[in-house]
């Protein structure tokens, strides 16, 4: 008897188990043919509009990709949870605690999101400008959903946060097109001003990478401890301004030397008497 209703509670189990599998089998597997094609297509969709923005736009270009693909990832699993019999309400619920959690698990995160929504909307940089933050000096290479990626001069790759670059300070120098460039030439205080001024001059106009207006500026700045200081200011084109920087440093000492004008050193007069 025990064998009989063994067999037959067994039997009614395996009919269960086949009309679940009959009921849900064909759900999971459209479910699962949806998962695959979705991500696909949306692997696909990104990837167009990643192309399409990056000709127009390649500062809002990752930011905004990133951003579309998450949202229409998580549409994506909604949808497919749905088709399996899951209830969408339920799942929004779950999600949504989970959502909070993270977010308060991860409110850094969710700061350098607000950054890099506030640096695409005010844009006080953009890729491929040359920018100082954060103690950093490099070019924009990248604007994430989370991070701005520079790649320094001396070629470093630096990741900052977009949470720190919106609330500090930076300087953007690839917003103009001309720029400024301060030298400081220090003489002897018995060497001829004019003549040395008219040196600086004579070869602020043989470059041609000096810009004739605003016309440059030669003045003395300055009376210091052992030399007097010639201020001068030249302006040039932003690319042109560290080269035209260095070079008048080799051709102000060649020039100066020639024409007999010293450039002073800190130096001190020792003076020895003899005690009785």
């Amino acid at each position: 008897m025990e064998d009989i209703l063994g067999n037959g509670q067994a039997s009614e189990w395996i009919d269960q188990g086949i009309a679940l599998v009959m009921a849900y089998a064909p759900k999971v597997v459209l479910a699962i043919i949806t998962l695959i094609v979705g991500l696909w297509l949306i692997n696909r969709f990104v990837g167009v509009l990643d192309n399409k923005l990056g000709k127009k736009d390649p500062t809002l270009n990752k930011f905004l990709c990133g951003l579309v693909g998450a949202i229409l990832k998580i549409l994506l699993l909604v949808s497919v949870a749905s088709m399996v019999g899951i209830a969408t309400t339920s799942f929004v619920a779950i999600i949504g605690a989970a959502g909070l959690a993270v977010g308060l698990a991860l409110q850094g995160s969710l700061g350098n999101f607000a950054g890099g929504v506030l640096i695409l909307i005010f844009k006080p940089f953009k890729v491929g400008d040359a920018i100082e933050a954060q103690g950093f000096l490099g070019s924009v290479r990248e604007i994430s959903i989370l991070y701005t990626i520079i790649d320094t001069f001396d070629n470093r790759r630096v990741v900052i946060p977009n949470g720190q670059l919106s609330n500090a300070s930076l300087t953007n120098m690839s917003v103009y097109e001309t720029r400024r460039c301060d030298m400081t030439f220090g003489i002897g205080y018995s060497d001829d001003i004019d003549k040395a001024k008219a040196i600086c001059k004579r070869l602020i106009e043989e470059d041609e990478r000096a810009l004739e207006n605003p016309a440059p500026l030669i003045v003395v700045g300055g009376l210091g401890e052992s030399s007097v200081d010639l201020t001068v200011r030249a302006w040039t084109k932003s690319g042109d301004l560290w080269p035209f920087y260095w070079d008048m440093q080799e051709k102000v000492k060649k020039a100066f030397d020639a024409e007999g004008i010293s450039i002073p050193f800190p130096q001190r007069d020792v003076h020895m008497y003899k005690a009785d």
